[in-house]
């Protein structure tokens, strides 16, 4: 029953995020600059100059099943990325206190973002907003995105990634609506090459 619920909400979270296509490979990179969960300012222009790509992923909050398996498998091969100078990055609408929960869930140890008013996901084209509807669905499963994120819109990431090169320029996305589908550090690791 617990599937089928999530397939439901699937097809719902897909059609709502019909109208984002977010940034393909070969754009420019937009930058940003935030205070990641340690409270080290990421600022993406320098990290740029000092790492040889940067992985950049967006996920909707630590209650979310897939995007903690999928911050569970960067942790996992993370050493292998940074001996490859490689910097990671996760961008999140949740609160802090969340965020805190994500990493006592996964044992994240690399840079995470809260993205309060969603500046970070809007310049890579990945959020959207969820509506009353799913809101209401999501809550009636114990989702609380309001307390979740600690506001009233309910904006969400499509959970991407982007591997940046030094140059600023995005060198492999994967951007799948499908909140089910992420991206491999297996992928990862062959963007790099």
């Amino acid at each position: 029953m617990k599937k089928y619920i999530l397939i439901l909400l699937g097809i719902a979270l897909y059609t709502q995020v019909s109208a984002q296509s977010g940034l393909k490979s070969g754009s420019q990179a937009p930058l940003f600059s935030g205070k990641d969960n340690s409270g080290k300012t990421v600022d993406l222009k320098n990290l740029l100059k000092s790492h040889k790509a940067i992985v950049l992923f967006f996920y909707r909050g630590q209650w979310c099943p897939y995007c903690n398996k999928q911050i569970k498998e960067l942790q996992d091969s993370l050493q292998l990325l940074t001996t490859k100078g490689v910097y990671v990055i996760g961008v999140t609408p949740e609160t802090g206190e969340n965020i805190q929960k994500t990493v006592s869930k996964t044992n994240a140890s690399f840079s995470i973002i809260q993205d309060t008013d969603y500046r970070i996901m809007k310049a890579y084209d990945v959020n959207y907003r969820v509506d009353d509807a799913l809101n209401a669905k999501l809550k009636s499963y114990g989702v609380d995105l309001e307390k979740n994120n600690g506001n009233t819109d309910h904006v969400l990431p499509v959970p991407a990634t982007y591997v940046i090169a030094p140059s600023g320029k995005i060198i492999y996305v994967h951007f799948d609506k499908d909140y089910t589908k992420r991206t491999t550090v297996h992928a990862i690791l062959n963007s790099l090459n």
